[in-house]
Formats: C-alpha cells, sequence, structure tokens
C-alpha cells in the first residue's frame, strides 16, 4: 500500500502525493517506463553522486589553491533551471563537471545494451541540454567552461583560471600567479 506524502505546494494548496495514475492531469504526462534493471545496477546507479564527486571536489581545491574564490552549485541565471558546478559571478564564467557517461564523452561514452533507447535518449537530451545551456549563458554575457570526468584536476582547473584571468581583463590579486602552475 501507498502512504500519502506531501509534496509541497502547488498553486497555493498542499496536495497528497498520488501515484501517477491517479493524479489530475496525468493525461499530460505518462509514468515513467520501467526499466529493465538487475538489482546490483540499480544500486550502484543509485549510489552515483550528482554533486561533489570526486574531480568536482578536486578542481575546487586546486582552484582555491591558485587563490581562486568562486561559488558553489547556484544558477547562473535567474528562471533558467541550470545549475553551474562552480561560477566566477564578477567575471561571468560558468564551470560545469560533466560526467563521461552521463554526458557522452566523444572519448569514455558507452552505450548502455541493456535499455538502449531509454538510455540513448536520457543521454542525447543531456547534450541537448548543454548545448541549449552554454546558449543562454551565452546570451546573457556568461562564458562556460565544460570539464569532463576523465581530465586531470590540476590541468582542468588551469584551464579554468587561465579563462578567469582573461575575463578580469588584467591581473588582480586574486590570482596568486607561480602557484599550481598558474603563471
Amino acid at each position: 500500500m501507498i502512504t500519502p506524502r506531501y509534496a509541497g505546494c502547488a498553486r497555493g494548496r498542499v496536495q497528497r502525493w498520488l501515484p501517477m495514475t491517479e493524479r489530475q492531469g496525468s493525461d499530460e504526462r505518462s509514468p515513467r517506463p520501467r526499466l529493465e534493471t538487475t538489482e546490483v545496477v540499480r544500486s550502484r546507479m543509485s549510489r552515483q553522486r550528482a554533486r561533489d564527486t570526486g574531480i568536482e571536489v578536486s578542481v575546487r581545491q586546486e582552484l582555491h589553491r591558485m587563490g581562486l574564490r568562486f561559488r558553489i552549485h547556484r544558477r547562473p541565471l535567474q528562471g533558467v533551471r541550470r545549475e553551474a558546478d562552480l561560477i566566477f559571478t564578477r567575471v561571468k564564467v560558468a564551470v560545469f563537471v560533466d560526467g563521461c557517461f552521463w554526458h557522452g564523452c566523444p572519448d569514455h561514452a558507452t552505450w548502455p545494451k541493456n535499455n538502449e533507447q531509454f538510455w540513448r535518449t536520457k543521454i542525447e537530451g543531456n547534450r541537448a541540454r548543454d548545448v541549449d545551456t552554454d546558449a543562454r549563458l551565452a546570451a546573457a554575457g556568461w562564458l562556460t567552461v565544460r570539464i569532463w570526468e576523465h581530465e586531470k584536476a590540476v590541468d582542468a582547473a588551469l584551464r579554468v583560471a587561465a579563462t578567469v584571468r582573461d575575463r578580469r581583463g588584467h591581473d588582480r590579486p586574486g590570482l596568486r600567479h607561480g602557484v599550481g602552475g598558474v603563471s
């Protein structure tokens, strides 16, 4: 039996959680398909981190060591439901750390054999959303830096630091030269 839970407010009213088939307006959204998978795969996929991944934390540490300060997990643009992993607000640089599987890395992406159509649609949708995000940010004057999870943290941090320095237009005390290979 499904127990009622509260999912927040919708148009000022608290609504009881219902299965998709019992919701009003269920014609608009169909329920997600039940994927054929094993418990081992389901368990592994549920443990995948969405934030604070190893590469993300390593890049943040390197950037901090270089003297750069930034915000983490923020939306660069109001009204756009896309969250950057790091943002440098003053110079309008947004950094996204993309997973090779989830974003279809050209070097390391693999196409699962099980539920192939679902995953192809999901990954291609992520790629399209990434392109759309880059375009929206560029239109608002932001520069996007994308880091793949397979990149070395030091190399990625150097690329981000160079981008931030270029956007500043001149050297400022906030970026220490000679630290971490930045010159």
